[in-house]
């Protein structure tokens, strides 16, 4: 089974473990990207969010792996992620679907179904984590909101909060999204 892995972040710079048979190159689908998650470092990460995320085009690699269920936990231990429910897939053939993508963004799992098809994928598989963002500051998420959160970070750890600008920094230049060009504007680079 030939496996697409899609990526807009960190997985193209910091692959670690994960294992592909071809390189990332910006020939994924375009979907909606933003800075809204906290991850456990406390960096904004990017994840995919249908109302607040930025038509961004993603990279593709094919998975090393033929079978859905290795490429899954492959990309989970690269993720650190608790469940590989949190990983989205499509599978093509059986028409199935993640019930965790679908519910946290179903029209792009569709999207990506179509992409997949037109690709030559038999599958494809993705990091479909949630914003929480909520949940971790008690304010819903906003470009304005994003702004504060990392202001107060660089008030109470100057180190987190580099690596949190090294994070938005590094993000492909694909990967324009309204919280990257604000932090661009507030922090410059030297």
């Amino acid at each position: 089974m030939k496996i697409a892995i899609l990526g807009w972040g960190s997985l193209l710079w910091d692959p670690k473990d994960l294992q592909c048979a071809t390189q990332f190159e910006l020939t994924g689908p375009s979907l909606p990207i933003e800075f809204c998650r906290i991850s456990k470092d406390h960096r904004l990460t990017l994840i995919i969010d249908e109302d607040f995320g930025t038509l961004c085009q993603t990279y593709a690699a094919t998975s090393a792996f033929n079978t859905l269920e290795e490429a899954m936990e492959n990309l989970r231990l690269r993720e650190g992620m608790f469940s590989v429910a949190d990983v989205g897939f499509v599978e093509l053939h059986s028409q199935e679907r993640s019930r965790v993508a679908v519910k946290r963004h179903p029209h792009v799992v569709e999207s990506i179904a179509d992409w997949a098809l037109h690709a030559g994928y038999e599958a494809v598989i993705w990091t479909a984590l949630e914003s929480h963002f909520e949940d971790r500051t008690t304010e819903p998420f906003s470009v304005s909101a994003a702004m504060r959160y990392l202001e107060a970070l660089k008030q109470r750890d100057g180190q987190v909060f580099a690596r949190a600008l090294t994070y938005i920094r590094r993000a492909p230049d694909a990967t324009q999204t309204p919280v990257r060009e604000r932090t661009a504007a507030q922090w410059p680079e030297a």
